[in-house]
């Protein structure tokens, strides 16, 4: 791909994350926060102008994608968008240094939700309200919504979107990768207004709607109150969020068969079964855990089906410190740390689907074990999965567990306790948000030193773009023609 075509497309996906600047000038206009409007404007106009430009002079230019490529665009885009994302916070004065500025762009791009600001309740509006629209901009992904809106794109949007999207297996819902981002997008959006509707009726107002629809529905967790959900203190904005956070972590895909009636497609998905009696199950159980330190059994509910929806789904909102639950139910809360959402979810971690995979191929080394002579393969949604998908897991799983202890050991020699560090690094690469200890839901990370902010903004990224697409640039092979 010629560097004609790579400014073509960063420009065009940096112009329309520009775009979406109209939302916080608006919110500075009604606010009255009239010093805040330019360091929104200016990039904006600045990002539209050099789209344009670009644009004007290569229109004659056909766009086509390599693999390799593909994840070189992909890469370069989510910096570029979180280099110019982080310049509203970088002017707006709210941030003491440049490193701070990134960390929250970097966190609110991948939906991790890790914040530096202990009192968010002093921003100005237009920043709370930029903070939750990264989310949502990055739960669905910056590259798909550009293949959406820009048909020119279309010729190797496929490979943009495998390059992006979570999980180890991709594939289309329809038959144009077009018309899939533009499906998956518009069943986004009408979730997103959906829940900006509920919230708005159950007692919220039209920002705090607002901002907790985007980071709802990105799975990020960004809140405008300091202590989250809990500041709202209404049970039925808790259970509407209970719900959405479970929706959101499940496979957008799904929705789109349930919107044309493909509901066989959804009755035989591997994932999503596993996921609904893994969500049960923990919540169940710390229910059960729980219950005697309530004042109710319905109260245990409301409260263990709100934290494991929250941390399954990646969200990381919270109405109870879950730290401070007995042991048995912070194990239980801890062992989604591993989980995660399902693929082609906004949310982060492993992913269900690999779980699923890797339950299978244990079942079936056991059953070989007893019948050597046997023939079995790993059925993935009542058919045969493909031999490379159960390599693909493993290679990935293996990925992931380095690049956790090498947060983990950056952590300690920053000087965090090891289990403090082992559950930040867990948060940081699969994107929940919070963690345990000096990095529990009731803190923040402003605490933290630069060197290891930047070790963390590193592992969200990788964590967002599924490891591979970020660590694929320190092999030296890579860069060989």
């Amino acid at each position: 791909m010629g560097v004609v075509n790579f400014l073509k497309i960063i420009s065009a996906i940096v112009a329309i994350v520009a775009a979406t600047f109209i939302f916080p000038i608006i919110t500075a206009l009604i606010h009255g926060e009239t010093k805040m409007i330019l360091p929104f404007l200016i990039p904006m106009i600045c990002a539209w102008i050099f789209f344009i430009s670009v644009f004007v002079l290569t229109k004659k230019e056909k766009i086509k994608f390599t693999i390799k490529s593909s994840f070189s665009v992909v890469a370069v885009a989510w910096l570029s968008c979180v280099i110019f994302g982080a310049v509203p916070f970088i002017f707006s004065g709210c941030f003491s240094n440049i490193t701070d500025a990134f960390f929250e762009t970097v966190s609110g791009f991948t939906t991790t939700g890790a914040t530096i600001f202990s009192d968010v309740e002093n921003l100005p509006y237009c920043v709370n309200l930029w903070r939750c629209e990264t989310h949502w901009l990055g739960g669905m992904g910056i590259v798909a919504l550009t293949v959406a809106l820009l048909p020119l794109l279309g010729v190797g949007g496929f490979q943009l979107i495998k390059a992006e999207t979570t999980g180890p297996d991709k594939g289309k819902v329809t038959s144009k990768i077009t018309n899939t981002a533009k499906a998956l997008w518009l069943i986004y959006i009408s979730m997103t207004v959906i829940l900006f509707v509920l919230l708005k009726t159950a007692g919220m107002n039209y920002f705090d709607a607002l901002c907790h629809a985007f980071s709802t529905l990105g799975s990020g967790g960004f809140s405008t109150k300091n202590i989250s959900i809990a500041a709202f203190n209404s049970v039925s904005i808790e259970w509407i969020l209970t719900v959405f956070m479970f929706l959101t972590g499940i496979n957008y895909s799904l929705f789109f068969y349930l919107f044309t009636g493909k509901l066989r497609e959804i009755k035989d998905n591997s994932e999503f079964k596993a996921y609904v009696a893994i969500v049960l199950v923990i919540i169940s159980l710390i229910t059960i855990v729980i219950c005697p330190f309530m004042s109710s059994f319905s109260d245990a509910l409301r409260i263990s089906a709100f934290q494991v929806c929250s941390i399954i789904s990646t969200t990381g909102y919270s109405t109870f410190d879950y730290t401070l639950w007995v042991p048995a139910a912070k194990f239980l809360i801890f062992i989604l740390f591993f989980i995660g959402g399902c693929s082609g979810s906004t949310a982060g971690g492993i992913k269900v689907v690999r779980w699923v995979v890797f339950h299978k191929q244990v079942k079936n080394e056991v059953f070989k074990m007893l019948h050597p002579h046997g023939i079995y393969s790993v059925r993935l949604n009542k058919k045969v999965g493909r031999k490379d998908v159960v390599f693909n897991v493993a290679a990935f799983m293996m990925c992931y567990a380095v690049l956790v202890v090498l947060v983990t050991f950056a952590g300690t020699v920053s000087g965090l306790e090891i289990f403090d560090s082992f559950s930040g690094a867990l948060s940081m690469i699969g994107n929940f948000g919070p963690g345990f200890g000096s990095l529990g839901p009731s803190c923040n990370f402003g605490f933290i030193s630069a060197p290891l902010k930047w070790v963390y903004m590193f592992a969200m990224l990788a964590g967002r773009l599924e490891i591979y697409t970020m660590i694929m640039f320190l092999i030296p092979e890579y860069w060989k023609r």
